[in-house]
């Protein structure tokens, strides 16, 4: 396949980090890095990062990013795998129009670029290699910044005509929260870090005590991370321990709405906070879908995501083999 026996470089795009991993033809991670994404700035600024990422975990994995069979790329907002341009990716700094990201990560790896949705690349990952291996058809849901979706059916990809598996966006309340994309009554509204984090500073306002902020402040993040509201869950912070509740409710509505859609075998659950609380959460997550489930006598299997936080990194590598 190439100088580099195979290898093949994998970067999941995520509101807060960028998870990059070099792959061997057997799906094993022999390099991986990962950074911050960029708060600031805009889609060049992403992508330089992106390309600085790759290129540590090339080094951790003893090769050149131009030496690799190619790199594969799962990033938010409407990717068209043809052209490699990304649009409208609104968790990220600026990026509200359209960028060419496969063509600048390709100037700066040196190496063929392929660009997918993260979540459809994420799911498909643990289709063939993880959560999923035992089943034929899924909807992965990854709770993070964003909620995203994948699909898989049949044991293909569904991507509709290219956006679809966007269970974030399916409204669960009808004139609702208003939505980081700008509607109300989103999924996302409800469990979406980003809208958790607004509603967290508005009901602190309204004087509402937390610690949220002091622990975010104390670990010098910039944003509240998984790894806080943990923390905050942790010492029992009532306004954190409420908004997660509140999340995990628009989740299992959510969900169910779409399993009685498309009646899948699975359900799997990934994301920052689906990895942090999937399994601690996960009696209260079937709990609230089995109110919402027409077929409530055969429930889906819900699993938690097997590969960890380099998922969609590994998935990604996968775009560059397809």
């Amino acid at each position: 396949m190439s100088a580099a026996g195979g290898l093949r470089g994998g970067i999941d795009l995520g509101g807060t980090k960028i998870h990059t991993a070099i792959v061997d033809a057997a799906g094993e991670v022999v390099g991986e890095a990962r950074r911050p994404t960029p708060t600031g700035g805009g889609p060049q600024d992403v992508a330089d990062e992106m390309a600085a990422a790759l290129r540590e975990a090339a080094e951790g994995a003893g090769v050149e990013s131009e030496k690799l069979a190619g790199v594969g790329v799962g990033s938010p907002g409407d990717a068209d795998e043809k052209t490699g341009v990304v649009s409208g990716a609104r968790n990220l700094p600026g990026w509200e129009g359209s960028f060419p990201l496969a063509e600048a990560l390709k100037q700066a790896l040196g190496t063929e670029v392929r660009v997918g949705n993260d979540v459809q690349v994420a799911t498909e990952a643990e289709f063939h290699l993880g959560a999923g291996r035992e089943f034929q058809s899924l909807i992965g849901v990854f709770w993070g910044t964003g909620v995203g979706g994948g699909l898989v059916l049949d044991g293909e990809p569904w991507l509709g005509r290219g956006a679809a598996g966007e269970i974030g966006h399916m409204v669960v309340k009808r004139g609702g929260a208003k939505c980081p994309c700008g509607r109300k009554g989103c999924l996302e509204a409800y469990a979406g870090r980003s809208a958790m984090e607004t509603e967290a500073r508005r009901q602190q306002k309204e004087g509402h005590k937390t610690d949220l902020f002091k622990l975010m402040e104390k670990h010098e993040k910039p944003r509240l991370t998984s790894g806080i509201w943990e923390r905050a869950i942790d010492h029992e912070d009532k306004l954190a321990e409420e908004l997660i509740d509140r999340a995990v409710e628009a989740l299992g509505t959510g969900i169910a709405s779409a399993v009685n859609l498309i009646d899948p075998e699975a359900v799997i659950v990934g994301g920052g906070l689906g990895v942090r609380f999937g399994e601690r959460y996960m009696d209260a997550l079937t709990a609230e879908m089995a109110k919402h489930l027409f077929v409530d006598e055969r429930p889906p299997a819900v699993r938690v995501v097997s590969l960890g936080d380099l998922g969609g990194a590994i998935g990604a590598s996968l775009l560059v083999s397809d």
